[in-house]
Order: structure tokens, then C-alpha cells, then sequence
């Protein structure tokens, strides 16, 4: 297996759910290890996001060089990339890297409370600089439906916005189908070999705060520790649905998963 290091590059969630601190969670639980460039700071918890203030898009750029000139990376995972100017900064520090380290591009537009995490016009920025970086883009219905001018509804909404995902640049495309009404959740990952479905069961639940965000870092953890790509989905998808069915229930909204489901306790005495 490859060393398992993550640099994630995304914004905080205060409440802990999500963001950066549900990718550092995620990582550590599945036995990576996860360093982070800080995209924006917010302040939220399960009920909405309340405030955003952004980090200088060439801090952002020195956080990630400086991660990746001593420590490394075995895969990178973008987030929370609000604006055009960061998405630009971002873009061009991977654009210098091996290409051969891949990028797991989230493309967070909009909350789990409904609230927008990119600013209007950024959607053009996140198209044209990071889908050609991706190796796997890992939009959700509403998501696929924006950047592809697809809506997208149902099973051969998803391919067709897939298939077009793919043909803007990015080398494989997870649509996932938890937006997509039904008792089982279906996500379709497109990639170069063909189309692959992954179902499971739906959990009724409003627990579901930062599931994106813990997928996409589930999967770049399979890949920095060397597994292939239909592989560390799955995985990750496994893991998700673990950590959802065992939510602790935290919060009066959209509560968080459980990101620490696979880590036994540690009474000090082992």
C-alpha cells in the first residue's frame, strides 16, 4: 500500500461536521495521514452557516507548497473553494505537480443546510481550471446538474451529466445519487474503462451533515494508500454508510455522521 498521505485543501466547519475537520477525521480513521490548507473559515453548526470569512488566496497557496515541499502527498482533496481567485491559486499549484499524485475535486457548492458555499461566477473558475486536474470529481445530483447544464433526476440523468463531466476534463466522475429520490442510494463512477454502479440501502435520517465532504476524503485516502479507484469507492462508500447508521444524533439539524466508527477506544492500559 502507498503511505497514505492527504493534503486536503478545503474550508472549516466549526461545528466539526464537515470541511476540514470531517476530511482529518475521515483520513485518520481509515489509517492516512491528513494535512490541510485552510480555504475559508466558517461559522456554522447543523442548522446553517452563519458567517464565512475567506483566507488570502496566496496564503492558501503557501500552505499547501510548504506541506507539499517537506512532508508530501500521496493524493490531495479539494473542498470548500469559494471563489474564483482561490479556485485559480489552488489550480495553479497543482498544475505544477506530478500528475501521477491524484486530485479528488469535491465540488462544494451548496451546504447540507441549503446555504451556498460559492460565490456567484465560480462555477466558470471551478470548470475550466479543476476539472482537467481531477481524477475523480465527486459532485452530488444538484451539483452534476450545475456544471453540466443537465438536470438531473434520475439514474440516466446521472450518466448523461457523467458522460459530460468527463468530456470538460475530468479523467473520472463519481455522481452520487443520495439527492435522487428512492429506497436505495445508486452513485455511477464513469471512468476511461466504462460505467460501474454502487448501491446501498437508504437510511432515513437528517444526519447528513458533511457526508460529501467525508466521501471524497474516504476515497483520496484508498487512493494515496495505493488502492484503485473502483476499490477506495467502495471502500468509502462503506465506511459512509457506517458512519451515517451510527450518527450520534448531535444538534437540532442536519446532525453529523459518525467519522469515528472504526477506531477502537483506548483505555490507556492496551
Amino acid at each position: 500500500m502507498g503511505r497514505g498521505r492527504v493534503l486536503i485543501v478545503a474550508g472549516s466547519d466549526s461545528a466539526g461536521g464537515a470541511g476540514i475537520q470531517a476530511d482529518i477525521k475521515t483520513v485518520t480513521a481509515l489509517g492516512g495521514y491528513a494535512a490541510s490548507a485552510v480555504t475559508a473559515l466558517t461559522a456554522q453548526n447543523t442548522r446553517g452557516v452563519f458567517a464565512v470569512v475567506g483566507v488570502e488566496p496566496a496564503f492558501i497557496q503557501q500552505q499547501m507548497r510548504v506541506v507539499l515541499d517537506d512532508i508530501g502527498a500521496d493524493a490531495i482533496k479539494t473542498g470548500m473553494l469559494h471563489s474564483a481567485s482561490v479556485i485559480a491559486a489552488v489550480a495553479q499549484v497543482l498544475e505544477a505537480l506530478d500528475p501521477a499524485v491524484p486530485v479528488v475535486v469535491d465540488p462544494v457548492m451548496v451546504a447540507t443546510s441549503g446555504d451556498s458555499l460559492l460565490d456567484p461566477g465560480a462555477e466558470g473558475a471551478l470548470a475550466a481550471r479543476l476539472l482537467p486536474l481531477a481524477a475523480v470529481l465527486t459532485p452530488n445530483a444538484p451539483e452534476a446538474a450545475r456544471l453540466s447544464g443537465i438536470p438531473v433526476e434520475n439514474a440516466d440523468d446521472m450518466a448523461r451529466a457523467g458522460a459530460a463531466l468527463r468530456a470538460r476534463g475530468a479523467r473520472a466522475v463519481l455522481v452520487k445519487g443520495g439527492h435522487v429520490p428512492g429506497p436505495v442510494v445508486r452513485d455511477l463512477l464513469l471512468t476511461p474503462a466504462g460505467a460501474q454502479w454502487f448501491e446501498s440501502p437508504r437510511i432515513d435520517t437528517p444526519n447528513t451533515h458533511g457526508t460529501g465532504c467525508t466521501l471524497a476524503s474516504a476515497i483520496a485516502t484508498g487512493l494515496a494508500q495505493g488502492l484503485d479507484l473502483p476499490a477506495a469507492v467502495a471502500r468509502a462508500r462503506a465506511y459512509l454508510h457506517e458512519a451515517i447508521r451510527t450518527a450520534p444524533g448531535l444538534g437540532g439539524g442536519h446532525g453529523p455522521v459518525n467519522h469515528g466508527h472504526t477506531v477502537r477506544p483506548f483505555s490507556g492500559k492496551d
